[in-house]
């Protein structure tokens, strides 16, 4: 892989200063509850960036704050048993990600501080009350701006690929926020041209259905919306992608990770590492409730060249000069 230099900026409240001018924690023992829905193997990279936030901030991993962590291993249905979990435990903050996690965290308690890594849309989902004052128990990130940036996706699968105008959309119609995304990208689709063939997947075994529906309709490209389920299947979902020779893309460097040829959307990487912050203030006497919820103002493109290669795909040299990461 090669990198550009790339600047997450996110304001207020998550911008992380200097280790050097952290302010020690004393000599209390800290914990924290880390609710994830998928398997450590899955995002051993978000919780690393987790922990180098905390250790940005005088924290010792081990020593003066311990970390719970609880995997859902992909099955929803294990988390309200995990967030009790760690509320027995007596943790001092939950740390969760996608609105599943953060609901069962909810569920579990109403007082514990819980700090969202990465909900999209927490207000219409019922977690929060507004961005600037959440109330409640929750604060953290919210990693979606807008339903704009799906059509921002349709532009960039246009521009990599001008001839090619059917649209493959995978979603998950239990995932409450994809209904309006599905509108968004229907206003997109008439202004580029494009005709969109919308596949259900409602569990990783309906992945290979959902592209025999697409194949039979004749999708050329493959727009992924993302949710936790989503996230924990980009392994197969890559897979299939490949098999039915379907340039795609989705909301984070995951999936091109995985093997989709395009990505667009925000660093969760970066926002675990900054999700630190709220968590040390919260340690250091914050409410969340008092805590304005954050969202990216930054985003990054990454493409995949050897997806690309192997599709018989030559992308256009604009689109690579673009692009934040090139996968080769």
């Amino acid at each position: 892989m090669r990198r550009r230099k790339f600047l997450t900026l996110l304001g207020g409240a998550a911008s992380l200063p200097l280790a050097t001018h952290a302010q020690q924690p004393g000599g209390r023992v800290y914990r924290v509850g880390y609710l994830a829905i998928a398997s450590p193997e899955q995002q051993v990279h978000l919780s690393r960036a987790f922990e180098g936030g905390l250790r940005s901030l005088g924290y010792r991993i081990g020593e003066n704050v311990v970390i719970e962590y609880r995997y859902a291993y992909g099955q929803l249905e294990r988390l309200p048993a995990l967030a009790t979990d760690l509320v027995r435990l007596g943790v001092d903050v939950i740390v969760s990600g996608n609105p599943a996690n953060t609901a069962a965290a909810m569920n579990a308690t109403g007082t514990i501080p819980i700090v969202m890594t990465n909900s999209s849309d927490p207000v219409d989902a019922g977690l929060i009350a507004s961005l600037a004052r959440p109330g409640g128990n929750v604060t953290g990130f919210s990693s979606d701006t807008g339903d704009e940036i799906n059509g921002k996706r349709l532009e960039l699968l246009k521009d990599a690929l001008l001839n090619l105008t059917r649209v493959g959309i995978l979603w998950n119609p239990d995932f409450a926020r994809n209904q309006s995304r599905l509108t968004s990208m229907g206003q997109a689709r008439d202004a580029l041209g494009l005709t969109l063939v919308p596949a259900e997947a409602r569990g990783l075994d309906a992945l290979e259905r959902a592209f025999e529906a697409m194949a039979n309709e004749r999708a050329q490209l493959l727009v992924v919306l993302s949710d936790g389920l989503m996230f924990n299947g980009r392994g197969q979902i890559a897979l299939l992608a490949a098999r039915n020779r379907l340039p795609a893309i989705s909301a984070v460097r995951e999936y091109a990770e995985a093997g989709l040829l395009l990505t667009y959307g925000p660093d969760l990487a970066d926002l675990f590492r900054r999700s630190a912050v709220f968590v040390d203030k919260i340690f250091k006497g914050a409410k969340p409730a008092d805590l304005p919820v954050e969202q990216p103002i930054k985003f990054e493109l990454v493409v995949n060249l050897k997806t690309a290669k192997a599709l018989g795909i030559e992308l256009p040299t604009a689109l690579l000069q673009r692009a934040d990461e090139v996968i080769e």
